[in-house]
């Protein structure tokens, strides 16, 4: 009776096997045929029997799921999802037919998301882009790509999670860039390393040579910071921004980075002690300058906005802005005369008064104008620096010259 028994079980374990492998069968054959609701309802089949299959078998299972719901490319975004996590569960056998779908994953995932992109469909370009680096989590840039078209759509949450992503995983973007001079078009090309080798060994391209990207880590926890700032979790902002300061504390972008969230915040005093730093680190540069007058000139402090223009356009002599705010400020040194010329009388006292603060307002608006001009002559279509020399030549009753600024001033905003 005992013998009985043994045997009994044996056909029945034969029996499970036998068909197991008839559904998965069923699945790879209807898979082949394109016709992928057959092979799910398979597998469904299949499913009830998973925890008497053997590791090979389980492999294989996970492996025909993935194929299943991927579809060839078909699948719904939640299919895709499901794809890869069953994929993911795959293991020993079956390994190298793994990685060839994840590899044709990829290749049509990324093609989308750049179909998408050209089409300016961020949103679905970005989860295209992040299922790629799903499936090839060897290439963070993938993750990059989704983390920013996110941004471009505004799904901040959501480009929040990857963007921390990326952040955990000491994501820096920088890559290594080969490029060549191509002799025809006299013109750079940043090509694969093989290929510019063989350009240039046909003699098509000239200077090789290699260099390294921008890290984009400054950007990434910048980003980061941004996002917190206008969910209002500006604690969270400054702290990641700190973080990252403490790891690249040369790096001037990031100390520009806080700085700007704290100008975001309305933290004006650190905004400008964070600048001046960043001076220091980078004395070359002009917008840094101008930027100081700024916040100078917001704090009522003009002798030191005054000081932070000319640096700047010490630095660059075509920086407009800084010609135009050093006329603003001149200019707005006529209000309290205006208001004292508004309250005088008419008495012989008030009367020499008012052409004495009239000479004053005169001296101002001459003061002005050479700024204004060389406004003008760096950017001859700047409406704001046009109109107030018109404005201006007007009262000094330079009538020609008001003529033709007021010509230009209508052809600018004809242009408009």
């Amino acid at each position: 009776m005992k013998k009985q028994t043994i045997v009994a079980l044996a056909f029945s374990i034969s029996a499970l096997s036998f068909a197991q492998k008839k559904e998965l069968k069923a699945a790879e054959k209807a898979i082949k045929n394109n016709n992928y609701s057959e092979a799910k309802a398979a597998l469904k089949q299949a499913e009830a029997m998973l925890s008497s299959m053997d590791e090979k078998s389980k492999s294989k299972y996970y492996y025909v799921v993935g194929q299943a719901l991927y579809a060839n490319g078909s699948g719904s975004n939640q299919d895709i999802t499901k794809a890869l996590e069953s994929l993911d569960k795959v293991t020993g056998s079956y390994k190298d037919e793994v990685a060839e779908l994840r590899q044709n994953m990829v290749n049509s995932l990324i093609n989308k998301g750049n179909e998408a992109y050209e089409k300016k469909d961020f949103s679905t370009s970005s989860k295209y882009f992040e299922y790629a680096y799903r499936a090839s989590t060897k290439d963070t840039t993938f993750l990059y790509y989704a983390a920013a078209t996110a941004v471009n759509v505004q799904e901040y949450d959501r480009a929040l999670k990857l963007y921390e992503e990326l952040k955990d995983l000491g994501y820096t973007g920088i890559e290594k860039q080969y490029f060549a001079i191509n002799k025809e078009t006299n013109k750079e090309e940043i090509l694969d390393k093989n290929t510019r080798d063989i350009y240039v060994k046909s003699g098509s391209h000239i200077s090789p040579g290699e260099r390294l990207t921008d890290s984009k880590k400054a950007e990434i926890v910048k980003n980061i910071a941004l996002i917190y700032v206008s969910e209002g979790n500006d604690e969270k902002a400054l702290a990641a921004m700190k973080d990252a300061r403490q790891e690249n504390p040369e790096d001037v972008n990031l100390l520009l980075s806080e700085a700007n969230v704290h100008f975001k915040m309305g933290n004006k005093e650190e905004f400008k002690r964070l600048l001046e730093k960043a001076t220091e680190m980078d004395p070359g540069n002009a917008e840094l300058q101008y930027n100081l007058g700024v916040i100078s000139a917001e704090s009522e402090d003009m002798e030191a906005a005054k000081k932070y223009y000319n640096k700047a356009i010490e630095l660059d002599p075509s920086y407009v802005n800084a010609y135009i705010n050093l006329s603003a400020m001149i200019l707005a040194k006529e209000k309290p005369i205006i208001e004292e010329m508004n309250g005088l009388g008419s008495s012989k006292e008030d009367d020499k008064r008012y052409d004495e603060l009239r000479e004053e307002r005169q001296s101002i608006y001459k003061e002005s104008v050479p700024y204004l001009q060389k406004a003008l002559e760096i950017d001859a279509n700047n409406l704001n620096a046009a109109q107030t020399l018109m404005n201006i030549y007007s009262i000094l009753g330079e009538t020609a010259k008001y003529k033709a600024l007021k010509d230009k001033v209508d052809a600018i905003e004809a242009g408009n």
